[in-house]
């Protein structure tokens, strides 16, 4: 994978949305064609920020540029992120669709960005239904939360078995490959937090400390990582492990920085040459 058309939020200060993904694709030597679904000042957690959302035909265009230059034969993968509203994720559709035109061979990575279990769902209405029922149905790789996944699978997670089989309703929807960004069930040490894989009727368990911090864009960021090495290595496993040690290195440092944000710039070797190298074990 050499060349990523990523489709999704933009903060001035901080990093979400493509302010988080960027980076750590440029590290993995990944060219990221960015276009951005929203123009805010910082991210929405904070409670207060200016900036527009930009429309369903601006990103239409911008996509419909590119096309007219050729280079989307170039295009290995198209991931998408925060959408802003309904139009744009039909555009990002379109996107998906012109993309695969030109090259066959692009995977589409759709980290269905719906909400979290501190916040509950914090997108406008529409989106998450659209997400379910338009995006993921041709979606190579979903990266949902725990929270997304018991939305999207209309179940709640309690147990592993409970996470698999939502998991599995999320395949039957349409991705063949499917990361859980964050998994916390019954079994779960306090001081732990995991990640769950499945592809191809396997799935991994990776685990990593849990660390006293609240910040967003971490999986933003993972979702970007774990497509290229998923795209790259053709192993759900593999693919698991190293993003996750990237992730686990990232959010360390935040921790111990104290930081209000993810420190993506100081922790920017983590892409490359993790610190960490956090295991991951078959549970099917």
């Amino acid at each position: 994978m050499k060349s990523v058309l990523s489709i999704q939020s933009w903060v001035s200060y901080g990093h979400v949305g493509n302010a988080s993904a960027m980076l750590p694709l440029h590290r993995l030597g990944v060219e990221v064609w960015a276009i951005h679904t929203v123009q805010f000042s910082n991210h929405t957690g904070y409670g207060r920020w200016r900036g527009p959302v930009f429309s369903g035909a601006m990103v239409r265009d911008i996509v419909l540029g590119l096309e007219e230059q050729g280079v989307l034969p170039r295009c290995d993968g198209l991931l998408s992120g925060y959408m802003g509203d309904r139009e744009i994720g039909e555009a990002i559709l379109d996107a998906r669709a012109r993309i695969r035109r030109a090259n066959e061979a692009a995977l589409y990575c759709c980290d269905p960005v719906i909400g979290d279990v501190d916040h509950g769902i914090y997108v406008r209405p529409g989106i998450a239904e659209f997400l379910r029922d338009h995006a993921l149905p041709v979606a190579d790789i979903a990266t949902p939360n725990q929270f997304e996944l018991e939305y999207l699978a209309d179940r709640k997670i309690e147990t592993l078995e409970d996470a698999l089989a939502a998991v599995d309703r999320l395949h039957a929807i349409g991705p063949r490959v499917v990361l859980v960004t964050s998994l916390i069930r019954r079994e779960t040490p306090d001081d732990r937090i995991e990640l769950l894989v499945s592809a191809e009727g396997r799935a991994w368990l990776a685990t990593t400390p849990r660390l006293a911090l609240s910040v967003s864009g971490a999986g933003d960021a993972i979702a970007a990582l774990f497509f290229v090495h998923m795209a790259r290595t053709g192993r759900a496993d593999l693919a698991l492990s190293r993003s996750a040690s990237s992730i686990f290195g990232l959010l360390e440092m935040t921790a111990r920085a104290g930081a209000s944000e993810i420190r993506l710039i100081d922790a920017q070797d983590e892409f490359v040459k993790p610190t960490h190298t956090i295991p991951v074990r078959a549970v099917r």
